[in-house]
């Protein structure tokens, strides 16, 4: 039991990765008892543990990830035991088949090239979509999953996933666990919208990535791809609170953070300093003497531009033949980690562009190819040698050459007095924002990399000591232990409220999703509505139209109410007890027009500028007789402005009330829709400063009404009607579905305190699972309907047979009604 306990009650941190941070180091046979492993201090994620040891003494690391090696079924639990008790790592086993389909197809065929930019244009391309691949994906993220939950404390752990392997984990991980307080770390480039909406999945890998408590990315551009794709296929908005992008998805908080990471100085401080490293840097420089070195370290793959750079090489010779004999690229190519017909090409291209531009020359070789796997001591020995790293990838995620080249120059001491080094760096890679004194370049444009690269080798040696400090200093306060703590900092932060809220899952497979809800919202409970009625001698219902009696939300579509839906308004009017008023944004003509003739039935057209409280009354103006000579006086100054908006808008349109005009732009483009609504706003209230009105930005429209104008009047002018007739509200049930509908539940308790009877009971509730000022929901448009036919039921029973039991309710085909979807 002790133990037990002291397992609730540390705290630990589950990091999730495709690969443990492990390597074999001997093994006899296929026995787990011979495999001998050691940590990959190459890691990242290795390195990144010791950082959040140091500032988190209490907490511990457990890895989750792949092996390198093939284990046999039988032996997979005692290699499971094995590495637990050593390393704190447990191994994820798939089969041969899901592997290769999961990896070499899905990640690296698919994902991959469309992460950097690539789309399988070509019918024979490999790249192309497949659903087998994508099964075994899926698969892949459930193994992943299911040993997290073997492990899982969801009330004291932390978990952290990251790259693009595990896209969907965080829908999987959340529901299993409501509340688990999860981070995400996307380690490649996230894609713009354009390229992002090609892929046929595009929803589920939003999704899960929402369903993270923390994204992070590596750069701000990543980042707003990411809320882009979220604005334009989820119609999603971010804030910005604090410093902090924050999205809102069903009530939760999803933070975006741009984290860059860095490196392990210490590590590599060491490794110079070892005998290999120092043996290899004498060798280098006797082979380079009198040279200048451009150094490059790369992968043999085709985002990482090689072939560019041998060409820029060329370039720079032809238009500097004083530097010929005199500079040279030292071209490190590590073999790529998965060979495909791309990559087998982009060899062949490399190694023809060096042999034909090596043979231009005589007794002299421009370009050295190293094309073998590097161990980091011989690397950090040509770092040490080289005086400018070229990095010209053509899209690439962090890169950390650069800052391993910043430290080898910089060697062991501090200080920078003196040290020289200089960067010429893709624009389209992750760190070239963070390295500001670094020479950015198109690598596209070879010209412009060849005078760059001349640039970094004839700067003068002032301006290379200045570019060196600038760089180490960044390098060094933001190394790969301040990443981590960073974003575990982060995490903590934003998960600090979840467990305080009331949440459960909506939706079915990779769209689950889990609703947050303040403590006090909760359902509304039609049995104890219908237990009040019978003692309540006068009871109102404030109804929204759209989206609360009809599906369709908004004033664009003129959709008229069902006759079913008619019916039961005439029903819940013909009760003496009961009163009924629609309170609505649409005009009081197109209002009168499909409700007229439902007997004894209020209306608040336009959020409460016009009232009647029965079709027989006359129309009552919320700001008396002079309003809608002071609305046409501010229409003929807006309406302009409105209709030279709307002309440059795509897809908006403009619509004109009694009292007030309405810009939608919802089926514009979200962006410049957002962009235009933000100016038009600002326009209007400036130029509009001298009249009595409000410039409301709503939901994807622009609102100007008279100034004090909202539905919390059209709640009072109800409830005030009925107390002149002496028929004080017992109970008031308020319901609506949309931002506007807001304001009526926040005036609905103040107007039910001034007219309502004393102890008038008060149930507000909004149409949806979604935060809301009322305290209570009710899931959809149906229940609405279902809750109302109960009440119409109640009410037309003698009154000893009344109780708080659920009256029998019509089915909704009855009624005209349909059910919607669980989206």
């Amino acid at each position: 039991d002790e133990s037990l306990n002291s397992l609730a009650s540390k705290r630990r941190l589950v990091l999730v990765a495709n690969q443990l941070p492990l390597k074999l180091v001997s093994k006899d046979g296929n026995l787990p008892s011979t495999f001998e492993f050691a940590w990959d201090d190459d890691s990242l994620l290795h390195q990144a543990k010791k950082g959040i040891l140091e500032k988190e003494e209490d907490m511990e690391v457990i890895f989750i990830g792949q092996l390198g090696v093939e284990v046999e079924s039988i032996h997979q639990e005692a290699l499971f035991t094995k590495l637990m008790n050593e390393f704190n790592c447990a191994p994820v086993f798939l089969t041969s088949t899901i592997k290769d389909r999961f990896y070499k197809g899905m990640c690296k065929q698919i994902m991959w090239p469309l992460f950097h930019y690539v789309l399988p244009m070509s019918p024979s391309s490999q790249g192309r979509f497949d659903q087998t691949l994508w099964q075994a994906y899926i698969a892949a993220n459930k193994a992943f999953t299911d040993r997290v939950v073997e492990l899982l404390n969801p009330d004291h752990d932390f978990v952290w996933i990251h790259d693009y392997h595990l896209l969907l984990m965080p829908t999987l991980l959340r529901k299993r666990f409501h509340t688990v307080r999860m981070g995400f770390f996307l380690h490649c480039p996230f894609p713009s919208s354009e390229m992002f909406r090609a892929f046929p999945m595009r929803a589920e890998l939003l999704r899960g990535l929402l369903n993270a408590d923390l994204v992070g990315f590596h750069t701000f551009d990543y980042a707003r791809h990411f809320l882009s794709c979220c604005s334009r296929m989820l119609g999603l908005e971010f804030q910005s609170k604090r410093g902090s992008i924050e999205l809102e998805y069903f009530g939760r908080r999803v933070r975006v953070r741009i984290c860059p990471m860095g490196i392990q100085m210490e590590r590599l401080r060491a490794v110079m300093a070892s005998p290999e490293a120092e043996w290899r840097r004498g060798e280098l420089q006797a082979q380079l003497s009198g040279k200048m070195v451009v150094l490059g370290v790369d992968d043999m793959d085709p985002f990482k531009g090689i072939d560019l750079k041998c060409q820029a090489i060329e370039a720079l010779l032809r238009q500097h033949p004083e530097l010929v004999g005199k500079v040279v690229l030292l071209q490190v190519a590590h073999p790529a980690r998965m060979i495909n017909k791309e990559v087998v090409e982009m060899r062949q291209q490399v190694l023809a562009e060096v042999s034909r531009i090596n043979a231009k020359f005589v007794n002299y070789k421009p370009i050295e190819l190293v094309e073998r796997a590097v161990p980091l001591h011989e690397r950090a020995a040509m770092y040490s040698v080289a005086d400018c790293v070229l990095v010209a990838a053509t899209r690439d995620g962090m890169n950390l050459v650069p800052y391993e080249y910043v430290v080898c120059r910089q060697g062991q001491e501090d200080h920078t007095e003196g040290v020289e080094s200089m960067l010429v760096v893709s624009e389209f890679v992750g760190c070239s924002p963070s390295l500001s004194g670094a020479l950015r370049v198109n690598p596209w444009n070879v010209e412009e990399m060849a005078d760059h690269i001349y640039r970094a080798l004839t700067i003068s040696s002032q301006e290379r000591v200045v570019r060196h400090e600038q760089h180490f200093r960044y390098i060094k306060e933001h190394s790969v232990e301040k990443w981590a703590t960073s974003f575990l900092s982060s995490l903590t932060d934003v998960c600090a409220d979840l467990t305080q809220m009331y949440t459960f899952g909506l939706g079915f497979g990779l769209s689950f999703r889990v609703v947050a809800l303040p403590p006090h919202f909760q359902h509304l409970n039609v049995s104890d509505l219908l237990a009040l009625i019978p003692s309540c001698k006068n009871v109102c219902f404030l109804l929204d139209y759209d989206g609360t009696l009809t599906q369709e939300r908004g004033c664009s579509l003129a959709i008229p109410p069902s006759d079913g839906v008619l019916a039961l308004m005439s029903s819940l009017c013909s009760a003496p007890s009961t009163s009924v008023c629609i309170v609505s944004g649409r005009s009081r003509h197109e209002l009168h027009d499909w409700l007229h003739k439902v007997p004894n039935l209020g209306i608040a057209a336009e959020h409460g500028c016009f009232f009647r409280p029965n079709p027989t009354a006359e129309w009552q103006q919320a700001k008396g007789k002079n309003m809608l000579q002071d609305v046409a006086c501010w229409k003929e100054v807006a309406l302009p402005i409105l209709e030279s908006y709307n002309e440059v808008t795509d897809g908006s349109f403009i619509q004109e009330k009694e009292s007030a005009v309405v810009w939608h732009f919802n089926n514009s483009d979200p962006d410049f829709g957002q962009w235009q609504s933000k100016e038009l706003v600002t326009h209007l209230e400036d130029l509009l400063v001298a009249h009595p009105v409000d410039v409301y930005c709503g939901n994807y429209t622009v609102e100007i009404k008279p100034k004090g104008i909202n539905k919390a009047i059209a709640v009072e002018q109800a409830l005030q009607h009925m107390a002149k007739e002496g028929r004080h509200a017992d109970l008031v049930v308020c319901i609506g579905d949309d931002r506007s509908d807001e304001e009526m539940f926040q005036g609905l308790k103040t107007s039910a305190v001034a007219y309502g009877s004393p102890g008038c009971q008060v149930f507000s509730a909004t149409v949806g699972q979604k935060p809301s000022t009322a305290p209570y929901f009710v899931n959809d448009q149906a229940e609405v309907i279902e809750l109302l036919q109960a009440v119409a039921s109640l009410n037309h029973k003698p009154s000893h047979q009344r109780s708080a039991s659920m009256p029998n309710v019509p089915s909704l085909t009855e009624l005209d009604i349909a059910i919607p979807d669980v989206e």
